[in-house]
Parts: C-alpha cells; sequence; structure tokens
C-alpha cells in the first residue's frame, strides 16, 4: 500500500506564493507518474499539473507560467511551486500518484489552499 500525504496549504493573499509537498510513503520501484488535482466547491476535480516517470511537465492554461511541478525520487516528494496566486486557485489539492506498469492509482487527503484578501 501506498500512502500519499500532501503539505503546505494555507492561507494567502492575491499575489502570493504557496509551496506544497506530497510525500510518498515508501520508495516505488516502479516507473510512476505524479500530478496535482485541485477541487474547488461546487466544480469538477481538474488537473492542475503532471510530471512523468521521466521528468516531462504538464500543466493546465489557468497556472502555466505560474505554478511548477518538479519531483525528487531520492527524497520521495513531489512539491508544487505556486506563484502569482489568485483567488481562482482556492481549492483542495490533492497529491496523485500512478504506477504505470500495473496501473495502480493513489491519491493524498488533499490540502486547503485560499486565495483570498
Amino acid at each position: 500500500q501506498v500512502q500519499l500525504v500532501e503539505s503546505g496549504g494555507g492561507s494567502v493573499q492575491p499575489g502570493g506564493s504557496l509551496r506544497l509537498s506530497c510525500t510518498v510513503s515508501r520508495t516505488i520501484y516502479n516507473l510512476y507518474n505524479l500530478a496535482w488535482y485541485r477541487q474547488a466547491p461546487g466544480k469538477q476535480r481538474e488537473l492542475v499539473a503532471s510530471i512523468s516517470s521521466n521528468g516531462a511537465m504538464n500543466y493546465s492554461d489557468s497556472v502555466k507560467g505560474r505554478f511548477t511541478i518538479s519531483r525528487d525520487n531520492a527524497k520521495n516528494t513531489m512539491t508544487l511551486q505556486m506563484n502569482s496566486l489568485k483567488p481562482e486557485d482556492t481549492a483542495v489539492y490533492l497529491c496523485y500518484l500512478q504506477i504505470v506498469r500495473y496501473g495502480q492509482r493513489y491519491w493524498g487527503q488533499g490540502t486547503q489552499v485560499t486565495v483570498s484578501s
């Protein structure tokens, strides 16, 4: 069993920054993809950013240029650096992991990000 734990959420003013981290409970000896999703009240869960096993990164149009996703396999962590935050970024942010070969999928419990004046 793989467990994902997010940290770094909080409240920030528009234009501010936050850095989210996701810690994977154990080293995984298979290729795996990682991603950040978010879900705001009344909205569908959406993919924010992803980073593949080989480091390829993708971003949703709404965060492109403002957010940066990274991973450190040696530390079993994934990070989302969020800059120039907007009220529209307010949501619960969830860590997601997919093992490529076997298709197992895991979700973190989520961390709240609130952007308001």
